[in-house]
């Protein structure tokens, strides 16, 4: 299954998402211990471009569950970076095979 994830970041927590920035992104190209894979990501901006809001990825995983725990055992969850996590189901017809993954 794919999932659209999107975390919404906590505001002024510009710091700490530079500080936990390496161990944010060597999750990610792990596939959080292999529990999904990330197919694609990227930071979400404020609409004037100068303030980050949050991230989202595109993931493969086996269960809403298993996606879930993707997302929470991320170093900006643990840390405190991401306020909330919102996970939609794509259509069984999404074409993955479009993206280069950025996770085994």
């Amino acid at each position: 299954m794919y999932f659209l994830m999107i975390c919404r970041h906590r505001e002024g927590v510009a710091e700490l998402r530079d500080r936990l920035r390496p161990e944010h992104r060597a999750y990610v190209a792990s596939g959080g211990q292999a529990r999904a894979r990330v197919l694609t990501g990227s930071a979400l901006w404020a609409d004037a471009g100068e303030q980050g809001i949050g991230n989202f990825g595109i993931l493969e995983a086996e269960s809403r569950e298993a996606a879930l725990a993707f997302a929470e055992g991320d170093p900006f969850h643990i840390g405190g970076v991401v306020e909330s996590i919102e996970l939609i189901r794509l259509a069984d017809t999404f074409q993955a095979q479009r993206i280069e993954p950025l996770s085994p």
